[in-house]
């Protein structure tokens, strides 16, 4: 035991409360979706029921690989290596919308010919918008009144690659707005250009639906919503699979909406874990993100330099969102998105970069609790740049 305690200290570094939620919903995940998926296995795979269990458990391991690489890295770095991403994320996002592989009337993956698996540019184009603001806010937090030099150059950015992701995905584009709004607002930027810059996406968003591969689908899901004389066959389904879980579900393995209810591995996935584990497994799932988002919030509050602070932010909202949005269309309280459940979702590379993201919130929660230490072997208290109230 104290062999493993040494190693935990030395190999995984940062805030241990976000290792221990991760670690747990990744075996949550495991589970669901062997459990979500048997059925289809046994029918496209030969009778196989644990080949997409064995596939998904490669795609978390590597998932947690990539977070354990990403949060050895000091954050300082990643506001170049964000930079130089979103320049790839551009010819990417563009060459998708043409020539990538059309999977539901979009082009949203590229697949990778030496090791055939697809990604979505839109991933890598996310996480690096969200990095690339954390510096340009970080840096601008002296001047953040000037709307030259600081408003300007921020809202075209979020604008455009929003507006290129739009083009195949509305789900991400305004999600990835939300996001980048919130860290706005975070970095102190004034209320009147976040007006404006709600405007300014609002008219980026609008131009990527009415030329886009999905404004039509978009469009159709909101009226379908707010239609309540018709409940979308999935939704429907969703809502079958919650009412019958009751509060300590049917138990592991025992899902019966699985083998009617579309996506079940991804898309409602949350359904069937409340169909399996209950309100109680559903709530812990809830619990389990909200405390995710406390504890990337929590490094906000102590960060001692701004860019640590906000690309915390940043990526904690843009997880935690998603994973809220997902959540409130199994339960019938937002239309039909398609967006996986961050961590629990089955998924191939997008597991990968939801890692990617994790490790970073790592990195920073480990740096800066490094400059702590140092401050305070100093006998200066470290400062603290955003305060709380």
């Amino acid at each position: 035991m104290t062999a493993l305690k040494s190693w935990i200290d030395r190999n995984l570094k940062g805030d241990p409360i976000i290792w221990g939620i991760v670690i747990l919903l990744s075996i949550i995940s495991i589970l669901v979706v062997y459990s979500a998926t048997g059925s289809l296995a046994y029918k496209f795979k030969g009778g196989n029921t644990e080949k997409y269990l064995l596939d998904h458990s490669m795609m978390v391991f590597a998932g947690l690989f990539v977070m354990w690489a990403a949060h050895k890295v000091p954050y300082k770095w990643y506001g170049l290596i964000g930079r130089l991403l979103l320049l790839l994320s551009i010819p990417l996002l563009i060459f998708t919308y043409f020539f990538g592989t059309n999977i539901n009337e979009a082009n949203r993956w590229i697949t990778i010919p030496i090791i055939n698996k697809a990604i979505q540019p839109s991933d890598i184009a996310k996480l690096a918008l969200i990095a690339t603001l954390a510096s340009l806010l970080s840096k601008r937090q002296k001047n953040i009144e000037e709307l030259k030099k600081s408003f300007l150059p921020i809202i075209l950015v979020i604008g455009f690659i929003c507006m290129l992701i739009g083009l195949a995905n509305m789900s991400t584009a305004l999600l990835l707005l939300v996001t980048c709004f919130i860290l706005m607002f975070i970095g102190r930027v004034p209320a009147k250009y976040l007006v404006m810059c709600a405007l300014f996406g609002a008219l980026f968003i609008s131009a990527s639906a009415m030329v886009g591969q999905r404004g039509n689908t978009f469009f159709s899901r909101i009226e379908s919503f707010f239609d309540k004389d018709s409940t979308q066959y999935q939704v429907e389904q969703s809502y079958i699979a919650i009412s019958t879980g009751g509060i300590t579900g049917k138990g592991p393995g025992n899902s019966e909406q699985r083998n009617s209810l579309p996506h079940p591995y991804s898309d409602f996935i949350f359904a069937i874990i409340i169909e399996e584990y209950g309100l109680i497994g559903g709530g812990t799932v809830l619990f389990l993100y909200l405390a995710l988002l406390y504890r990337g919030m929590r490094i906000v509050a102590s960060s001692t330099k701004p860019f640590g602070g906000l690309l915390s932010a940043g990526l904690s909202f843009a997880l935690v969102l998603q994973a809220m949005v997902n959540m409130g269309v199994a339960v019938g309280i937002g239309p039909v998105t398609g967006l996986p459940l961050p961590l629990l979702s089955m998924g191939g590379t997008s597991l990968v970069f939801t890692g990617f993201s994790l490790g970073i919130i790592l990195s920073v929660s480990r740096g800066d609790h490094v400059d702590s230490i140092e401050a305070n072997s100093e006998g200066n208290r470290p400062r603290k740049v955003f305060q709380t109230a």
